[in-house]
């Protein structure tokens, strides 16, 4: 058995009170050795486990590629303009 730092020695029945004698069930304390082991072992666990985390960073949230897809559209609209001007005919 595996020590859980539990005060858990067998008792000496011979010593204890007949109705003592009676509720005493060694059984119990095994029981309750188990089930303090598992819950020290489960909390162990949950201390050495990484938690899944993900990274957020501030930003437009993915859908839209923001300040880089509107600077591309001013371009194009400004070399629109650009084309419909030289596209004109020149006046004297």
């Amino acid at each position: 058995m595996k020590s859980t730092n539990l005060r858990n020695k067998p008792i000496d029945r011979r010593r204890l009170s007949k109705q003592d004698r009676e509720q005493y069930q060694p059984k119990n304390r095994m029981t309750a050795v188990a089930k303090a082991r598992a819950r020290k072992g489960q909390l162990a666990w949950k201390e050495n486990t990484k938690q899944g985390r993900q990274e957020h960073n501030p930003g437009t949230g993915g859908f839209v590629q923001g300040i880089s897809l509107q600077q591309a559209r001013l371009r194009e609209e400004g070399a629109k303009v650009k084309r419909a001007e030289a596209l004109r005919p020149q006046s004297l």
